[in-house]
């Protein structure tokens, strides 16, 4: 099933989520459809509140199906290392159409649990590395816009509210 995305100004997006405590069919299942949902939208990361669920699951595919093998659960992820900087272009699919750059740690080591509930240890440099950082804001309630500088926040708020007056944000 594909979940359509959930857009700036909706509040799951600004909560954090909540921890995953039961590991069975249903979040096998919602795993699956959040992979289609992700793929649907175009994205390379994708977490749950961006579906309208407040939990603390998030996918990634930073080979957009060309290596199954790349597919990432993470469950209740939480960042335990970072290495060095990079800074480069960011979206996000809750922010259909801007694009910011932000700087960001180049490796990252998560902990994590899959869908049966077994922790593992995760180490991604350059996109990956990205990918971990903007699903984990994700699942506690920030945004990549709160990555840049105030100013450019405040603009893509701006331009988000005369798309809302518009009738052009959903």
């Amino acid at each position: 099933m594909i979940y359509p995305i959930v857009v700036y100004g909706d509040p799951v997006l600004e909560r954090p989520a909540e921890p995953v405590t039961e590991f069975n069919a249903e979040l096998k299942k919602l795993v699956d459809d959040m992979f289609e949902s992700m793929y649907a939208a175009h994205g390379v990361g994708l977490a749950a509140p961006q579906i309208g669920i407040g939990k603390r699951i998030a996918v990634i595919d930073t080979t957009f199906k060309e290596d199954p093998k790349a597919k990432l659960v993470l469950v209740n992820p939480e960042v335990i290392g970072r290495e060095g900087k990079q800074n480069g272009q960011e979206g996000c699919l809750s922010l259909p159409d801007f694009r910011e750059n932000v700087t960001r740690a180049n490796i990252v080591t998560v902990r994590a649990q899959d869908v049966e509930g077994n922790w593992f240890e995760k180490t991604g440099d350059d996109l990956l590395a990205r990918a971990f950082l903007h699903e984990i804001d994700h699942l506690n309630g920030r945004l990549f816009i709160s990555h840049v500088s105030a100013l450019k926040r405040d603009l893509i708020k701006r331009k988000i509210k005369k798309l809302v007056r518009a009738g052009e944000w959903a």
